[in-house]
């Protein structure tokens, strides 16, 4: 009888620490089980060089949402960028899109500029006045090589 009874406990530890890993797995990686918080849209942009899956969205420095998805439009051979903004930020039409980069040589994230006074976007909207990113590679090479006046 002591044998199961050592087993049973034995048993709910190991339960246990793997409720605690699963736990831990889903916290650190950030993983979003239920995206009941936020609302997607689109952005169309003709560049999106080193942008990536995850990237923050800000609104005058704020971070209110991240980059779920970067996919190539066939159609006209954009980019399109699917933005999770959060539910209690509310984005307008005329709201501005563009890509910036944090610091120096830092990693790029999606800055959003407030607009006046447009209609509200809706889950799956599209954003379609963007910048795209500046390569610094390029401007530095058109200096270089005589390309700037």
């Amino acid at each position: 009888m002591k044998k199961y009874a050592m087993e049973t406990w034995v048993g709910v530890f190991v339960l246990a620490g793997l409720l605690c890993v699963a736990y831990l797995t889903v916290k650190l990686g950030k993983v979003d089980i239920a995206d009941t918080d936020y609302y997607a849209v689109d952005a169309v942009f003709g560049d999106v060089s080193g942008l990536v899956r995850g990237a923050w969205v800000e609104i005058s420095g704020v971070r209110v949402g991240k980059v779920d998805a970067i996919t190539l439009d066939p159609k006209n051979m954009n980019a399109r960028v699917r933005l999770k903004i959060r539910r209690e930020v509310a984005l307008t039409d005329d709201v501005i899109a563009s890509i910036k980069t944090s610091g120096l040589i830092g990693d790029k994230y999606v800055k959003i500029s407030p607009g006046g006074a447009g209609v509200p976007l809706k889950q799956n909207s599209v954003i379609t006045d963007t910048e795209s990113a500046v390569d610094i590679g390029d401007l530095i090479a058109k200096y270089v090589f005589g390309g700037v006046k």
